[in-house]
């Protein structure tokens, strides 16, 4: 049989680190439960990886998730899964490491644990299995898959993984057993051991109690945070991969965190506070990354890189890299004056596109989730950006925002039809061919730690009328030539809610979808929403209960365990807030008192600095 890109399993790429098979050298099996190309392109495994291997005790190696054509010879020849370094069993590691950065790669999570013939529960793995721990923005609600691992990683890497690891060492020294191991374990800042809790449900799924078994874990689990960006180890010498991958470029993170304060994302409020590297230090680890990997493209990094203090020299910089043909990527810019001028000196503007992430149609909704971008910037930057040369624009937008009503959405086309307009209204002859522009639309969903995890969901079919409502509207419009549209799936949507905010009890869901052939369920071509009803069904799990009811204010939440600092009682005014339609101002202009600044860094003691 074929192997679709048999490159995914090579290894041995340029800078992949080989140490020899020392005595009691302690093996981290590092895995992205997605193929390879989508691994390959994670910033965060990069970082761990250089972390790790920078200590002479460990080795970390890679492991993505193969597809499915190789997945079911693994299967019927019984071929364990294997690292991408020393091509040995990913069962004879210490530690299996799992980043989890979405929802949709939960049963791939399964998939991987059995391929490497691991238990796929906790509850039966004995000390000659490794110890399963999870990672990455979902371990925020790392309930629905407590089954599956051992334990979870809170927070950012850097921080606790060394001390982790020489508990490890200290233990094995000493002969103790893995449950030893991880009792002490969770004593460590960052740590959290699900079967040393107990959790109660109702039978439609909401959490009844949630209690530590034993008086020496703690309460709760505080995340744990860099507070110096540049003191941190940085992969200076990144793994080149053997075929294109989806970010193929050198990455350079220039901060952490968002000032913004959407209430809708979730990143920007569980990587808070905002934290910079300086410019020296970027300058520094930008020339060292493309001298070791020989990439033609750097990119910037961040959620909002229009807010780092330090742009503009470092773009100064880095347009010395232009001279030597090598391409800058600028994500996550507000398209302003400076912005545009910068994107027109690095970027070839009659190739490239111009995002903007209006979110909502309408001023009043913009305002809802505390978006703080009003038409007139949108429309005056689009306006800029075609007299600067551009003529594609892409519109992201969601659809079934908390009190969304009708105008909200047909509000969504008609904006695209102003920015057409200013298109337009530029003269014929220094236009640059015909406008186009793409508005895609996802659907809302609510996440733990966000202003919005009280609210509730729309039904699938529901989703797709207001997806139909921007189609009728767009029909109407006189430039709808100039306009095409797409959205996401929305039972899929569904599905992600459900795993986002649900507990305990959904891990039987995540089984039975499995056994029933759920896999690379974030891929459309794999994505069968009838094998996850048939499991819903089977497993009674109450849907409506768990995505469409919109949570009370006192409610116990799965994730309430947690600490990321930002409290639960910033994110009810928040939420109360956005009922009223009332804005927060960003965290340079005014401290809103989120709780951050117990982690004694970044953007809050600048604030404090400036009084």
């Amino acid at each position: 049989m074929a192997i679709d890109h048999p490159a995914r399993y090579l290894g041995n790429e340029l800078n992949t680190v080989i140490k020899s098979e020392a005595e009691n050298l302690i093996r981290f099996a590092m895995c992205f439960p997605d193929v390879y190309e989508i691994g390959m392109s994670h910033l965060g495994i990069q970082i761990l990886y250089e972390l790790f291997n920078r200590r002479a005790d460990t080795w970390c190696e890679r492991v993505y998730a193969p597809w499915p054509d190789l997945g079911e010879i693994m299967k019927e020849r019984g071929i364990p899964l294997f690292t991408l370094e020393s091509q040995r069993p990913v069962r004879d590691a210490d530690f299996l490491g799992i980043t989890l950065q979405y929802e949709m790669c939960y049963t791939n999570v399964l998939l991987v644990l059995e391929l490497s013939q691991i238990p796929l529960f906790s509850r039966d793995r004995t000390d000659e299995d490794p110890i399963v721990i999870g990672g990455g923005p979902c371990t925020y609600n790392p309930e629905p898959l407590a089954a599956f691992f051992d334990c979870f990683y809170i927070g950012e890497g850097e921080v606790s993984y060394d001390a982790f690891l020489e508990l490890y060492k200290t233990c094995r020294a000493a002969g103790e057993d893995r449950r030893t191991f991880l009792r002490k374990a969770a004593g460590i800042p960052g740590i959290y051991v699900p079967s040393l809790y107990e959790a109660e449900y109702a039978k439609d799924g909401r959490l009844l109690s949630f209690q530590k078994k034993y008086p020496e874990v703690p309460d709760r689990v505080e995340r744990v945070v860099v507070t110096e960006l540049n003191e941190v180890p940085y992969p200076t010498k990144p793994i080149v991969p053997f075929l294109q991958v989806t970010q193929d470029r050198v990455v350079l993170e220039v901060m952490r965190g968002c000032i913004r304060g959407c209430r809708f994302y979730q990143a920007g409020m569980v990587y808070r506070p905002t934290r910079e590297r300086n410019v020296e230090c970027l300058k520094r680890l930008s020339d060292e990354m493309l001298e070791s990997s020989g990439h033609e493209e750097i990119s910037l990094s961040s959620l909002s890189t229009s807010d780092y203090t330090g742009l503009e020299p470092l773009l100064n910089h880095m347009l010395d890299y232009r001279e030597k043909g090598i391409n800058i990527s600028l994500p996550s810019l507000r398209i302003d004056a400076f912005s545009l001028d910068t994107m027109s000196k690095v970027q070839d503007v009659k190739k490239s596109s111009l995002t903007f992430a209006p979110e909502a149609g309408s001023q009043r909704m913009r305002d809802v989730i505390n978006k703080n971008l009003t038409e007139e910037v949108i429309i005056n930057g689009a306006s800029l950006a075609f007299q600067g040369g551009w003529n594609k624009v892409k519109l992201y937008f969601m659809l079934g925002l908390p009190g969304e009503e009708e105008e909200d959405i047909r509000a969504i086309p008609a904006l695209a039809e102003k920015i057409a307009e200013a298109y337009y209204e530029i003269p014929k002859e220094s236009r640059n061919g015909k406008c186009q522009i793409t508005i895609s639309t996802s659907f809302f969903v609510p996440k733990p730690f966000t202003p919005f995890q009280w609210a509730h969901m729309l039904m699938a079919e529901e989703y797709v009328n207001r997806a139909h409502m921007v189609i009728a509207a767009l029909k109407t419009q006189l430039n709808q030539k100039s306009i095409r549209y797409i959205w996401h799936e929305p039972k899929e949507t569904v599905l992600e809610g459900l795993l986002a905010r649900g507990g305990r009890p959904l891990s039987e869901l995540i089984l039975e979808a499995y056994r029933r052939g759920a896999v690379f369920d974030a891929w459309t071509e794999w994505f069968d929403p009838l094998k996850w009803e048939a499991a819903i069904e089977e497993t009674g799990t109450d849907v409506e209960s768990l995505c469409m009811r919109t949570r009370d204010e006192d409610e116990l939440f799965p994730w309430d365990f947690l600490d990321i600092g930002v409290t639960k009682e910033f994110l009810l005014r928040e939420w109360k807030k956005s009922r009223e339609g009332k804005t927060t101002p960003n965290c340079r202009e005014q401290c809103s008192g989120c709780g951050a600044s117990k982690f004694k860094g970044g953007v809050c003691f600048e604030a404090k600095a400036r009084i």
